[in-house]
């Protein structure tokens, strides 16, 4: 039985090491398929408020802020406003503001864009497919895409009217 053990131990240590090294090269060398700054944004069909099936493929050629939040989420709720004065100042110049509401179901999603009074498309990710796409953790994130389908940034926490107009300027003059 001794001699058995051996053997084991060593295949076991190997695959220890194998997999403790995947793990580290993994988060260095950002394995994790994340979309980063200047990387194509992940396209996603989620099912809209408007009953339509919504695609990042649909707004091609224009801006689009896509911001991930939920109703529960107190940052995400004070963003709101300033989201809805940018889609409004902006929307004529091909940019399109996105809400990617994250778990919740539809009738609280709608009560709560009547709540709160936004018009911009709001889709519904119910089963999280583009959370984890476009790795979404804290919530509020917001990316940011250029008119190429390329991300230009990401903000991770509430946004601000100014800095929402400043990055959305920046997207425009592209």
């Amino acid at each position: 039985m001794g001699k058995a053990r051996k053997p084991i131990q060593i295949v076991i240590l190997f695959l220890i090491v194998l997999l403790g090294g995947y793990a580290i090269g993994s988060s260095v060398f950002g394995g994790d398929g994340k979309p980063k700054e200047g990387s194509r944004a992940p396209s996603f069909e989620l099912l809209g408020l408007d009953g339509q099936t919504h695609t990042l493929k649909q707004y091609k050629g224009k801006a689009v802020v896509l911001n991930f939040w939920g109703s529960w989420c107190s940052p995400c709720v004070q963003e709101m406003p300033a989201l809805q004065a940018q889609w409004e100042k902006w929307r004529d110049q091909g940019v399109v503001v996105v809400g990617v509401n994250v778990g919740e179901d539809q009738m609280t999603v709608e009560n709560f864009v009547k709540m709160v009074g936004i018009n911009f498309p709001v889709v519904m990710d119910t089963g999280r497919d583009a959370v984890r796409s476009y790795g979404i953790s804290p919530m509020p994130t917001t990316f940011f895409i250029n008119s190429k389908g390329k991300v230009d940034s990401i903000h991770i926490g509430q946004l601000d009217l100014s800095t929402l107009d400043a990055q959305i300027g920046k997207l425009v003059s592209r």
